[in-house]
């Protein structure tokens, strides 16, 4: 085995509110009508397969499959960490970028309770200790070792502070949010109009990695009412009759109950009690982690005290990328691979490859 690993950490966090509202309706003018047909993970990732290890009570069965997506044969890996509601597919945009820019080989993971993580048996529980073992066990049975090799270290907008101060509006922001949605295009179209994520490419890819079909019957309660909150209104007229979309959106209301509807993989609202212990002392592990740091921020109001204090030492690289909301790595692929081959590249841990213009 090669002695390079780079870890690239996303901290697990709910996701936080993007432009609008996410219970809100937003208006779009009239124009040719968006794509937004789900992307298969083919299209980023070279390779997918299924990790599975037994825990320590059941060492006969295997109770816990991690689903794994890579790319790349040489060169320093980069183990990517999604954040919480969301799935290894976050990735996939960015991973096709970064693999154009440096030599280096991608493994992106669904952590536990998400994306196509499956537990046999016992149920999920998702505290820190539990998935940073999780992790550790992945990492071994990929490459037969820990992190003796890691070289460095990449936090994406997650700050202890500004995350503990959300915590306390995060279940309103979760009510906020649809509860189904009647296909995953209609997943798609809410996280881009609604601002959860700004890059359409990025949702149409990483949105099937969220939600799942309703294991509920269509006449429960509160399925039916919740069938067309997941779509937010856009006028347009049509070329040969000017019948607006409003009129044919409570013709789909009436097809979709013969349809499977869809809801989130992970219901964030039930994990509160683990929330805390995602972020807690984790400003002062970050600072107290002794290999090349960066930190990749969307604003930089978003420093808390001691981060602001490391800054100013010197223990770590700082960039601000704006105009992005909370999932950098999906607004703006590029700008992040950017950064980071920067950062690799730099301190040595791999070469830009000669197809590529730096």
């Amino acid at each position: 085995m090669e002695k390079q690993l780079h870890l690239n950490l996303l901290a697990s966090r709910p996701p936080m509110a993007g432009g609008l509202q996410s219970g809100a309706k937003m208006r779009m003018g009239p124009g040719r009508k968006r794509d937004f047909s789900p992307l298969p993970w083919s299209q980023y990732f070279e390779t997918m397969e299924d990790v599975e290890f037994c825990s320590v009570q059941y060492t006969l069965t295997p109770l816990h499959t991690f689903r794994i997506y890579s790319s790349g044969s040489h060169g320093p890996v980069l183990l990517l960490l999604h954040g919480g509601g969301h799935s290894a597919l976050s990735w996939a945009v960015f991973t096709g970028v970064i693999c154009s820019r440096i030599n280096c080989r991608v493994v992106a993971m669904d952590l536990r309770a998400h994306g196509k993580w499956c537990l046999m048996f016992l149920k999920f529980n998702v505290s820190t200790e539990l998935s940073c073992r999780d992790i550790g066990k992945v990492v071994e049975a990929l490459y037969a070792n820990h992190v003796p090799s890691l070289l460095g270290l990449c936090v994406i907008d997650v700050v202890e502070g500004t995350a503990m101060d959300a915590l306390n509006s995060m279940q309103n922001f979760l009510r906020s949010r649809p509860k189904t949605f009647k296909s995953v295009e209609s997943a798609i179209e809410w996280s881009v109009k609604s601002g959860q994520i700004r890059n359409i490419e990025s949702a149409r890819v990483s949105m099937a990695g969220q939600v799942k079909k309703c294991e509920e019957p269509l006449n429960s309660p509160g399925i039916s009412k919740s069938i067309s909150e997941g779509i937010i209104e856009e006028e347009e007229e049509d070329e040969e009759g000017g019948e607006s979309n409003h009129k044919r959106k409570k013709e789909d209301d009436q097809e979709v109950k013969k349809e499977s509807l869809y809801t989130w993989r992970i219901e964030l609202s039930k994990t509160e009690k683990y929330w805390e212990g995602w972020f807690r002392g984790l400003s002062s592990l970050f600072l107290s982690c002794s290999v090349p740091k960066l930190l990749l921020l969307a604003g930089i109001d978003r420093l808390d005290k001691d981060l602001t204090i490391g800054q100013m030492q010197g223990k770590f690289q700082m960039q601000v990328l704006p105009q992005c909301g909370h999932a950098v790595h999906e607004d703006a692929p590029e700008k992040v691979a950017d950064a980071l081959a920067t950062f690799m590249v730099r301190h040595k841990f791999t070469e830009y490859k000669e197809s590529f213009p730096w």
